[in-house]
């Protein structure tokens, strides 16, 4: 199982953003570069996001995304799934008449306690907190390429 490229574009948008200063607007062409993310498809991601209420979009000469408190307080599951829809490991999980197998089936409590933890791990990691976790590397990294400090 592999997440999609849209939803990782979509994990580093919302990053980027909670970054930036509170109120702080983005254009369309700054976050595609930001990412590393080409423009067309780009533009399908924050549509995504605009439409789920995780970012902002702006018009006009001044305009682009922002990213609003709530969007600050997102979680990565919520993110992936403005994206993806629901996570879910196995079609068994989508609903309780999705298999007929699902009675009698040993492999279906593995799969629910896998989508559990993988939920629970997504819903845990906070994006307000890795933009501050972004900014630590930064950081680090930018000390190690000044070399050492001899006093």
């Amino acid at each position: 199982m592999q997440l999609t490229r849209a939803a990782d574009y979509a994990v580093r948008v919302m990053i980027h953003l909670a970054g930036l200063p509170a109120g702080a607007c983005v254009s369309h062409s700054e976050l595609a570069t930001a990412v590393e993310c080409p423009k067309q498809f780009l533009a399908k991601v924050l549509q995504r996001l605009t439409r789920a209420g995780l970012i902002l979009s702006r018009r006009g000469s001044v305009g682009g995304f922002e990213l609003p408190p709530s969007g600050r307080r997102a979680s990565m599951l919520d993110v992936i799934e403005a994206i993806e829809g629901p996570v879910r490991l196995n079609v068994c999980l989508t609903s309780p008449n999705a298999c007929s197998r699902r009675p009698n089936c040993p492999a279906h409590a593995v799969w629910a306690r896998g989508q559990a933890a993988l939920v629970a791990v997504l819903r845990s990691a906070v994006i307000e907190d890795l933009a501050l976790d972004a900014a630590a590397i930064r950081d680090t990294r930018n000390r190690l390429a000044e070399g050492p400090v001899w006093t």
